[in-house]
């Protein structure tokens, strides 16, 4: 499915390729005044507790807020995070130049101001079992947690939820852990606002052409040229 497929609309359900292609960071069409029913939350992760991970250890934990004065203060925290990556005197050009586009601004600054508003927060979390994290490479680590995270996502879309997957608040992660009472082993891989959308569609998003980012036997492989091997 192309970039310029036409979007899906709410409540109609989904082929694969088409839930895959529509799931999206939602932010400025969160509805923020709909209750969440916490059932389907609940079958969301049980849906993601099927995704891949290390040696089937399943360290997941999954932390799900709805409580408004925790929710409040969790998005205090991540508010001065917010304003401490992105002032409110960020430029246009400043932001350009540290990878977030204008639109991406826009949308991540008013989650920011509305993260308290959001009926549901999500975060998923890892438990370490005593192992620090170490300097180099986590990808071994994460892979534990993240394909969960995303499959989370994905069953929250096809239930016609919108998500969004930031994690701007690790910034002060240890903050976020005091609130929740985590231990001292368990981190956190993101924070997942999920809500109800406003609108009726959801939309591929604009991604570079496939053949920029495909390598075939290795980075300066030959050119594709598809068909069978």
């Amino acid at each position: 499915m192309s970039a310029s497929a036409r979007p899906v609309r709410v409540g109609v359900p989904a082929t694969p390729d088409e839930l895959l292609t529509t799931t999206r960071s939602v932010r400025l069409r969160l509805d923020l005044t709909r209750p969440v029913d916490l059932d389907q939350v609940r079958a969301c992760v049980e849906i993601a507790l099927q995704a891949p991970n290390g040696g089937n250890t399943q360290r997941w934990h999954w932390l799900v807020v709805a409580e408004e004065g925790l929710r409040k203060r969790i998005a205090e925290v991540y508010r001065r995070s917010f304003e401490a990556r992105y002032p409110p005197t960020t430029t246009a050009g400043a932001a350009s130049a540290g990878g977030v586009s204008d639109r991406m601004l826009a949308g991540g600054r008013h989650l920011a101001e509305h993260l308290h508003e959001v009926p549901v927060l999500v975060i998923p979390c890892l438990e370490l079992g005593g192992r620090p994290l170490t300097a180099g490479n986590q990808a071994g680590v994460w892979g534990s947690l993240l394909p969960a995270a995303w499959s989370y996502m994905l069953a929250a879309r096809a239930r016609g939820l919108g998500t969004a997957w930031t994690t701007v608040h690790l910034d002060a992660e240890q903050e976020v852990a005091d609130l929740l009472g985590l231990p001292g082993d368990v981190r956190q891989g993101a924070l997942i606002p999920t809500a109800h959308v406003v609108g009726d569609g959801f939309g591929p998003a604009p991604r570079r052409p496939v053949d920029s980012v495909l390598h075939l036997d290795g980075w300066g492989g030959t050119e594709w040229g598809g068909g069978g091997v």
